[in-house]
């Protein structure tokens, strides 16, 4: 609903233009007005994000079905346990002879106890927690991304409103505009063209608010998207410096070592090394106990029962099996192995570029923020000159309306750049790898991915689960109903 533009209350034209500059200047203030604190920060803005996203939830989810690799590797160490039972009929018939029938049964437990099998179970173990921990990394990847995400939403929708602030005054100083000029004209101060050229840029004002709306809108369910909650009453942050390094190198050398791809790729080398370990282990001998006890009933003629228990310990020496299938697999976890060198490498490099861009755009968009602020001074003062001017006969009206759209592309031009400061310094963050709840401390519950970790660790049996929140997993309910 557009509301009545506001008209004058008189036709005394002396008053008219000095009110008109006065309007613009006031406008520009109110834009960067201070917010009511009841208001939602980009604080509590990133720790709903944190708490909302299912993308994190899902990752989450991975990263504890990831955690079950260890148990799964260490089942190496355990024994193996199984029991049998049969039961039967049997008739025999000897002619001549009589004829005999039994009933054959019995049962029987087995143990089989690995002691050595080439440092196999070691190395497996040992791969899966670094591809645990790689995959940690992966988490606080996402998490980042997310938060990065919710922090470029949030300086959105404070620039959209703000654009939409600027064009609404613009709207209704153009309007204010179009009515002296046309009180002018009733006197015969101006001509039809003043007037037809006021009318034409009042209708690009009106157009220039309608996309800003709707630009804001489409902010907003952007935002709610990522953060959960409505964009309502949002406050505009200033950068805290204190978290950025002091220089380019110093972010460098940060980024390259923290950044959760650079971390991740390192845990990944380690997986690949550890698995060409293990399968090379298929080659050295193997050694295990095997146990076992079976009784058995009405076997044969005359026999009730034997009962029959044994323990072998045995050492097998593999010489060539399957076609030298285990060979060519260490050749292929070699090359394997290299290539999560490279990868590390890759993993650096552009880590570093990205950094490098980061502070740049980080330092370009300050220095752009001070010719914003100077930029929109200048115009405020030229924008009164220029009305005073036309005033007295020294300029045309299409000055004033064209000083006018100069003052607003100024002052969007600003609202732009502080958005793009705060969302480049946060960037830089991310690149850093420091883009996290931890490191930002925006929230006093962080996820603890160790917590499930050692949950499941030692764990010898059990198929129930633990959800994020502490719940366990009832078997006897459709999963699919399960909050």
């Amino acid at each position: 609903m557009k509301r009545a533009l506001p008209r004058p209350a008189t036709r005394d034209l002396a008053w008219k233009i000095p009110a008109l500059a006065a309007s613009a200047a006031a406008a520009m203030f109110a834009v960067f007005a201070p917010v009511p604190a009841l208001a939602l920060t980009l604080d509590e803005a990133l720790a709903s994000a944190y708490e909302y996203s299912p993308r994190i939830d899902a990752e989450r989810a991975r990263l504890r079905a990831t955690d079950e690799e260890v148990p799964i590797a260490q089942s190496g160490y355990r024994p193996d346990i199984g029991a049998t039972a049969d039961y039967g009929y049997r008739a025999t018939d000897i002619d001549p002879g009589p004829t005999t029938d039994r009933k054959p049964r019995g049962y029987g437990v087995s143990l089989t106890q690995p002691i050595f099998r080439g440092f196999q179970v070691k190395n497996a173990v040992s791969q899966a927690e670094s591809i645990v921990r790689a995959g940690r990394e992966t988490l606080r990847a996402v998490e980042q991304e997310v938060l990065l995400e919710a922090v470029t939403a949030f300086m959105d929708v404070v620039r959209d409103q703000a654009i939409v602030r600027l064009n609404e005054n613009n709207l209704r100083v153009l309007s204010e505009e179009l009515k002296a000029t046309e009180d002018r004209f009733a006197v015969g101060e101006v001509t039809r063209t003043d007037v037809a050229q006021s009318e034409a840029r009042r209708a690009d004002a009106v157009a220039q608010l309608d996309q800003a709306r709707a630009n804001l809108q489409t902010s907003r369910a952007a935002f709610e998207r990522t953060v959960g909650l409505p964009a309502a009453n949002l406050v505009e942050p200033t950068l805290k410096m204190a978290m950025l390094p002091g220089s380019q190198d110093e972010a460098v050398n940060i980024g390259t070592q923290e950044n959760p791809n650079v971390v991740g790729a390192l845990y990944n080398e380690q997986a690949a090394r550890y698995n060409v370990d293990r399968i090379r282990g298929a080659l050295l001998p193997q050694v295990q106990v095997e146990a076992d006890y079976t009784d058995r009933f009405q076997e044969q003629s005359g026999i009730d029962s034997t009962a029959t228990a044994s323990v072998v310990g045995r050492l097998t020496v593999p010489i060539y099996q399957q076609g030298g299938i285990v060979h060519a697999q260490v050749r292929q976890a070699k090359h394997e192995h290299l290539a999560r060198l490279q990868d590390i490498e890759q993993a650096r490099v552009v880590v570093k570029a990205n950094t490098i861009a980061a502070w740049s755009q980080l330092l370009g968009a300050r220095a752009q923020l001070e010719s914003a602020k100077a930029a929109v001074e200048a115009n405020t003062t030229a924008l009164t000159g220029v009305r005073e001017e036309e005033r007295v006969g020294q300029r045309t009206l299409i000055e004033v309306l064209n000083a006018q759209q100069e003052l607003l592309n100024s002052q969007v031009n600003l609202v732009v750049t502080r958005r793009n400061v705060i969302v480049a310094g946060y960037g830089l963050q991310a690149a850093l790898g420091r883009l996290d709840a931890l490191s930002l401390g925006v929230t006093g519950i962080v996820y603890d991915p160790e917590a499930h970790y050692h949950e499941v660790d030692r764990k010898w049996f059990g198929i129930s689960i633990t959800h994020e929140d502490g719940r366990h997993e009832r078997l006897d309910v459709d999963p699919g109903v399960m909050k």
